[in-house]
């Protein structure tokens, strides 16, 4: 497979604010969504010129059920509702969302100011199902206590694990994403040793090395998500999963984002954690991380979002007023 070379924000790495914003898009709205999204790449540069240093990207999804209805025409070859899975035990569901909207920086602000643009432009045109604020824990660490991600492959891996290329040319540059909204049960976690613990995920807690083949239990969660393709190689996805949660209220958890350029090797994944490998055997995490959300997009390249854009339409010039005054000035105040 030929790796397109061409921008791609669902490469972009781990920063300390992320916004994961799923929508489903109202009947009347889809030409107002589609409009939006043309002027998406445009109105995240006006947004990121408030500090260019902090790092803002976005990337944006199309689900299966909204795309005939948003941007018509020939669809990605793999794009369909993602299917629950069901397990002896445990479930992945699957829930709406038309939209998702995976936001990150360096500054919390950036990412509040970039959402808030976005609905402003989708007003009336669409309903918020799930919005998530994950943040940066620690070492790149879960609320578990453990490295997340530490599998992701890097540099002309990932590009070639995440990129369409001309296994489906019309999309060439676009990819495919998987959400999922796990809700831990911390009290129960914590109450086992940390070498249990180990046994759960598949790798040491402080250190973050995997467990040799012969110790790690079938069970594991490294064990259940490793796969090797017909020549034995891995086949790989990119996560940017993130913590997310509040203290008052109790609710803790991590939500789950994988990029891939076939959707099926994420969700052969989710297959093995949650029905087992052997069946029976699924991923003894879940007795302590319970999904609540599903749902797969197709991610178009940002070239492929500019061209939606209506003929000679720029975005409208703002002074980044959100009814506070002027945020763009305060903005400049703060990082000069």
């Amino acid at each position: 497979m030929t790796t397109p070379r061409v921008e791609a924000p669902v490469l972009s790495g781990l920063t300390l604010a992320a916004l994961f914003l799923v929508l489903t898009v109202d009947d009347g709205g889809e030409e107002t969504v589609r409009g939006a999204l043309g002027t998406l790449p445009a109105l995240i540069d006006e947004v990121s010129s408030l500090d260019p240093a902090a790092g803002l990207t976005a990337v944006v999804g199309v689900g299966s059920q909204a795309y005939d209805r948003v941007l018509g025409g020939t669809r990605p070859v793999a794009l369909h509702t993602f299917e629950p899975i069901e397990g002896v035990r445990h479930r992945a569901p699957s829930t709406p969302g038309d939209l998702l909207f995976h936001l990150r920086a360096a500054r919390t602000d950036l990412v509040f100011e970039l959402e808030a643009r976005i609905l402003e432009r989708l007003a009336g045109a669409v309903t918020v199902v799930d919005e998530v604020a994950g943040f940066g824990y620690f070492d790149e660490r879960n609320l578990l206590g453990f490295v997340d991600g530490t599998a992701n492959p890097t540099g002309a891996e990932a590009a070639a694990a995440v990129l369409i290329g001309e296994e489906d040319p019309a999309f060439t540059g676009g990819s495919y994403v998987i959400v999922q909204k796990y809700l831990h049960d911390l009290t129960a976690w914590e109450a086992l040793p940390v070498a249990e613990q180990e046994r759960v995920i598949g790798r040491s807690k402080v250190a973050d090395v995997e467990m040799p083949e012969d110790v790690k239990p079938i069970d594991s969660h490294v064990a259940a998500t490793t796969l090797l393709d017909e020549r034995g190689g891995e086949r790989q996805i990119l996560r940017r999963n993130m913590p997310f949660g509040r203290p008052g209220s109790g609710e803790f958890g991590t939500y789950f984002i994988g990029y891939a350029a076939d959707p099926s090797t994420t969700e052969q994944m989710l297959i093995n954690m949650f029905v087992g490998r052997p069946e029976g055997t699924y991923d003894r995490i879940l007795d302590f991380s319970t999904a609540v959300t599903g749902t797969l997009f197709f991610v178009p390249s940002p070239h492929q979002l500019a061209a939606l854009a209506p003929p000679n339409e720029t975005p409208a010039p703002r002074d980044g007023s959100l009814g506070i005054g002027s945020l763009k000035s305060l903005l400049g105040k703060v990082t000069s």
